[in-house]
């Protein structure tokens, strides 16, 4: 593509989070054995003009590969969800520039991506609304956006990436409205460990040499999940989901006994898990 044919692309700190999830996610599908399966993801890096490499460095291989992991583990709760509820509605929470419905949807269900404005606005330059999904510009926590919600179908939210972003209290107050709004659905969501959330708050660079993480003022310990259902008295389940395997011996053989040590299983730098709300 040539370079006068790219979209340029300028985000404020937190948004611009998405571009580096979407590196390292279509770096590690360009991956002969990958472990996920999304062109989606490489046709909009190469459609955007972003200096990539210079901003986050090389690709690093385990990384995109835990991120991809971590990507086919929402997946996975989605595609539970519409084989449950094949006409229900599936809410993104700032989800930035993630392509899972181009890689499970059912041809039936709703998509609906919740977004801050600038946000919004380069996703629907690069991925149109459809009669089916559509992106409303709007802060997650301006909970009007829940009006825009169809339920008769079922609902699940998934907010892949941004909790770890808000203060606590807004997450807690987020949590709490969506279990009082939407009874019977779920919120699947990750989490960074208090070791990470600390670091970035301390503004200490991660693996990439000119990059350096937003500060993340909400972390959680995996032995801490059950904390979640103090937010409200509607959440009545929280568990953690554990990633696929994956290549190699780190998400091949380790990955899967990290669940098991209480003692080590906060090293990992995220955790995902799903609240069911009664």
């Amino acid at each position: 593509m040539a370079d006068q044919d790219k979209l340029p692309v300028r985000l404020g700190p937190v948004p611009e989070t998405l571009l580096w999830n979407l590196y390292h996610r279509a770096y590690e599908a360009r991956q002969p054995r990958t472990v996920l399966h999304d062109p989606k993801a490489i046709e909009l890096v190469d459609r955007l003009d972003y200096p990539f490499e210079e901003t986050f460095g090389p690709p690093h291989p385990l990384l995109a590969q835990g991120q991809a992991l971590r990507v086919r583990t929402f997946d996975d709760a989605v595609r539970n969800f519409l084989a449950e509820h094949p006409d229900g509605t599936v809410v993104n929470l700032a989800e930035g520039l993630e392509t899972q419905y181009w890689r499970i949807d059912n041809g039936r269900a709703h998509w609906l991506c919740v977004e801050l404005p600038e946000t919004a606005e380069l996703r629907r330059a690069l991925l149109p609304d459809t009669e089916r999904r559509r992106t409303l510009a709007r802060s997650v926590l301006d909970l009007s956006w829940m009006d825009e919600v169809d339920t008769e179908g079922g609902v699940l939210l998934t907010a892949q990436g941004l909790l770890m972003y808000l203060r606590p209290p807004q997450v807690r107050e987020l949590i709490a409205a969506c279990a009082e709004r939407f009874r019977g659905g779920a919120l699947v969501f990750d989490a960074v460990p208090r070791w990470l959330g600390a670091a970035t708050l301390r503004g200490e660079k991660g693996p990439a040499r000119n990059y350096r993480m937003p500060g993340m003022p909400w972390s959680l310990n995996a032995g801490e999940l059950p904390k979640v259902r103090t937010a409200h008295p509607g959440v009545v389940d929280v568990r953690e989901l554990h990633l696929p395997r994956g290549r190699g011996p780190y998400f091949g053989a380790l990955t899967p006994v990290l669940y098991r040590l209480p003692g080590v299983r906060n090293l990992r730098p995220t955790m995902t898990a799903i609240a069911r709300f009664a």
